[in-house]
């Protein structure tokens, strides 16, 4: 993995729920290694490096965790263009909701979701899950190569700046 990159982007308005998700990749290694963004338009400003993260350092990162419903835009929207983007889409997100509902299910892979997980309600089995998400996104799959263009600036919804 490449040392200088973020590990991964959380995606998640729930601040409890990202707090936990946060505790649990820190258990794991991944304290200091870890972005959260509460919102699906806040995702894509610091995928494309738009306003307040134009000046973020490192490439892309190796992993996006996504929650669906959230405001302004939900996962849907974001999935769909991080897979739709030639500097994006070989970025793996897995879908980290709390929503079991086939149609849910269906949305995200009909979007391109590398992987669906639905968010266990007891924190032992919600710590495993993570245990499992970094084994194998962060230790053992392996990324695609950054592109040069990878960490090129935009203006909205994947235009070039």
């Amino acid at each position: 993995m490449n040392k200088n990159a973020e590990a991964i982007l959380l995606v998640e308005d729930n601040p409890d729920d990202a707090e936990l998700t946060k505790l649990a990749l820190a258990r794991h290694g991944l304290d200091g290694r870890v972005t959260h963004v509460s919102d699906g338009m806040q995702a894509l400003d610091y995928l494309y490096r738009r306003d307040g993260f134009t000046d973020r350092s490192g490439g892309n990162p190796i992993l996006v965790l996504l929650d669906l419903k959230m405001p302004l835009l939900d996962g849907i929207g974001v999935l769909k263009e991080i897979k739709s983007s030639e500097h994006l889409r070989n970025i793996p997100v897995v879908v980290l909701t709390s929503s079991t509902e086939p149609s849910d299910l269906q949305r995200a892979y009909d979007a391109g979701t590398n992987a669906y997980i639905a968010k266990p309600t007891e924190f032992a089995q919600f710590l495993s899950a993570m245990k499992h998400v970094c084994e194998f996104w962060v230790n053992i799959n392996q990324p695609a190569p950054q592109s040069a263009s990878a960490g090129v600036r935009t203006t909205s919804f994947g235009e070039l700046a």
